[in-house]
């Protein structure tokens, strides 16, 4: 690391923070102070996270000379007033996602990013596996003909269980939307995102199956519940299952729940089109299933027999697995390689995408309260990536 890494600053100190740290040094930067909900667990986690300080508050790392990155690993209610300081005080910002509870909030860091010339990125980092490249490659160079459909699941059973609590359930802490605006985000950004269309229209269902949890203060996710929190009231969905309809003419669904017992992380996606099916499943990551009306083909992680996207992002030879922490790293690798002036690599993630989940979410959950019928997704710019 030489004079010129980049100095990050991570507020934040669940499992989250931590890869974001890890990551950071991994591109070449310093981990130069951490924040977090009080001074003690900031200075426990800078032992942790081997952060060079600790700051006292989250203002404080902010406003420091010696930060140049903000990564915000916080609550969601707190992403809008953080990135915005942030940007105010001249410091480029990573923000996890949703970047704001709301469009308004969204649309407000997506003008202020564009205003500053800072550098800014929202974590879809499912991007980053080769062969989610590789199915891209292939529905947009033509090979794969005329996409119809677009379908799969976004399944997790952490929260399966009355016991089951974390911040992200509560609504003033984690928003309105909770399984859908966690997890279906990301999955609705990897359908834009391959198949370069966007989801025009939906119709919407959302459940609470869990409508009381056993309520303890600060428990980490994916944590099990002890027996020892009060019983509260959820006012946030467990599950959700949309109907879509794209730009380009396609149609589509996806099931999502946080409630779906042995299910770790089960994000699955096809896309069905005239002359092949291409399926990800990023638990098995180093396979694209290739499905054709002669047969099918399971194509492997192969720099060699790969687009030059998805070999790029293939970092170990073939039969050593890449997984979830590698996409991190890759992606902040970018990150970081758009904020130093390099050319912005293909796929980088931005606030404006962020935006765009959140304005997904929103017409999921307005149809959810109108009986599923079908919304707008309000436009945006561009297409994902």
């Amino acid at each position: 690391m030489g004079e010129g890494s980049l100095r990050a600053g991570i507020i934040g100190t669940g499992f989250i923070g931590a890869v974001h740290a890890r990551s950071a040094v991994l591109a070449g930067g310093r981990v130069t102070g951490v924040a977090a909900s009080s001074p003690e667990s900031a200075r426990a986690a800078a032992g942790r996270i081997d952060a060079e300080r600790a700051f006292e508050s989250a203002e404080a790392l902010v406003d420091s000379t010696e930060v140049d990155v903000v990564h915000i690993c916080t609550p969601n209610n707190l992403h809008v007033p953080l990135a915005r300081a942030a940007l105010e005080a001249g410091k480029h910002v990573i923000c996890e996602k949703p970047l704001a509870l709301d469009d308004t909030g969204a649309g407000q860091l997506v003008e202020l990013a564009a205003s500053s010339g800072l550098g800014n990125a929202v974590p879809f980092v499912y991007r980053y596996y080769p062969m989610v490249r590789e199915a891209r490659e292939r529905l947009r160079d033509g090979r794969s003909g005329e996409l119809r459909l677009l379908h799969g699941t976004y399944l997790q059973d952490w929260l399966s269980e009355p016991g089951d609590d974390n911040w992200r359930v509560e609504e003033t802490l984690g928003g309105a939307s909770r399984a859908f605006a966690d997890i279906g985000s990301h999955w609705c950004d990897l359908a834009e995102f391959v198949s370069g269309q966007r989801i025009a229209r939906l119709s919407a269902r959302t459940a609470t199956v869990v409508p009381e949890r056993e309520h303890a203060a600060h428990r980490p996710a994916f944590a099990r519940g002890d027996g020892s929190g009060t019983q509260r009231a959820v006012d946030t969905e467990d599950l959700a299952l949309v109907q879509f309809e794209t730009d380009g003419g396609a149609l589509g669904s996806v099931v999502v729940s946080q409630v779906s017992p042995g299910r770790k992380n089960r994000l699955w996606i096809e896309f069905d089109a005239s002359a092949e099916a291409l399926t990800f499943d990023q638990e098995n990551p180093e396979l694209l299933w290739v499905g054709r009306r002669d047969g099918i083909a399971l194509t492997a992680r192969d720099s060699a027999g790969l687009s030059a996207d998805a070999a790029r992002l293939t970092t170990l030879p073939a039969g050593h697995p890449q997984g979830y922490a590698d996409c991190f790293a890759a992606f902040i690798a970018d990150a970081y390689a758009a904020i130093r002036g390099e050319t912005a690599p293909v796929g980088l993630p931005r606030f404006s995408d962020g935006r765009r989940a959140v304005r997904i979410t929103e017409s999921v959950l307005a149809s959810s309260r109108n009986g599923a019928a079908w919304t707008d997704v309000a436009s945006t710019e561009a297409v994902p990536g």
